[in-house]
């Protein structure tokens, strides 16, 4: 008998999306105002999800007040206003696209929560465009 928790929090930060092999032209031309040489920046909101078996001792399936201490010491601390290109080490050779940026969080995540439970990142970078990870 699986059940699903979820935990959501909301971080601020700005980026630029580029790709440093492209011409300026190019990078215009493919992200638009996304790649605007002075960055911008979203409202982000997360929604971690696991997926396991509750506990028979405690009920839980995993003790949220833990995973929002390790969403916020993981993700929130280290990316809320921030601007991710400069600031967050992993982007300094990726661009933080929505996608990539799901994919660095579920990466932090992943490695300080149990594998027999089932990972889930669903990141909103506005109302209408979110992208989840993994697929």
């Amino acid at each position: 008998m699986k059940v699903a928790v979820y935990r959501k929090e909301h971080f601020n930060a700005a980026h630029r999306l580029n790709n440093p092999a492209w011409s300026e032209e190019k990078n215009r031309k493919i992200f638009g105002k996304c790649n605007n040489d002075n960055y911008h920046g979203h409202n982000y909101d997360l929604v971690v999800k696991l997926v396991g078996e509750p506990d028979p001792e405690t009920g839980y399936v995993f003790d949220m007040k833990v995973l929002s201490d390790l969403v916020k010491e993981h993700v929130t601390k280290k990316f809320d206003h921030k601007n991710l290109n400069v600031d967050v080490e992993e982007f300094r050779s990726l661009n933080p696209t929505a996608e990539n940026i799901a994919i660095v969080i579920y990466d932090l995540l992943r490695a300080r929560i149990d594998h027999k439970l089932d990972l889930k990142i669903t990141l909103y970078e506005t109302e209408r465009n979110f992208v989840e990870y993994p697929a």
